[in-house]
């Protein structure tokens, strides 16, 4: 096993049309209205961007995200990763349930960390990257479903404690 290769996987289920869930997910300046854990997005190019993360750990990452995929018919939204992380990850919207009241998000990432400190603990702590990773999907989740129903957008879901 490489301690420096992780792939992610996760599925979040939302009450709210699958197309409005894609549109949130397709604005990627909008991520830190509602995504504690994104600080902020700076775009670079047409179909390009960075994002500053910091979620519980004590590190900041700047990711350069390019679209790859973006396919609404689908639900699929696709970017390659380069910078801190080194990789992919997609977004993939599905109604979920009769009459398009609900949506299911596949979340998936394949990546390895390009920060130089984060390769040399990959093995020590690899237990906790994860950890931290689930945290932070887990509140993205929550944000997105404040956003997309008009409560908690103010803050992202961060409260004072994390400001």
């Amino acid at each position: 096993m490489d301690p420096n290769h992780y792939r992610f996987r996760g599925v979040w289920r939302l009450a709210a049309p699958a197309a409005a869930v894609y549109a949130a997910l397709e604005d990627v300046r909008s991520y830190p209205l509602w995504w504690p854990e994104i600080r902020e997005v700076r775009q670079t190019g047409a179909e390009s961007g960075d994002v500053v993360i910091r979620a519980l750990l004590p590190y900041r990452l700047v990711v350069g995200l390019e679209s790859r995929r973006r396919d609404p018919a689908a639900g699929v939204l696709e970017a390659v990763m380069r910078g801190d992380l080194d990789g992919w990850s997609r977004f993939t919207v599905t109604a979920d349930r009769p009459g398009g009241a609900g949506c299911r998000v596949l979340f998936e990432e394949d990546t390895r960390p390009g920060k130089p400190l984060l390769r040399r603990l990959a093995l020590p702590l690899h237990p906790l990257f994860r950890a931290n990773h689930a945290v932070m999907m887990r509140r993205g989740r929550r944000g997105l479903a404040g956003y997309l129903a008009g409560t908690g957008a103010a803050d992202g879901g961060r409260g004072t404690a994390n400001r």
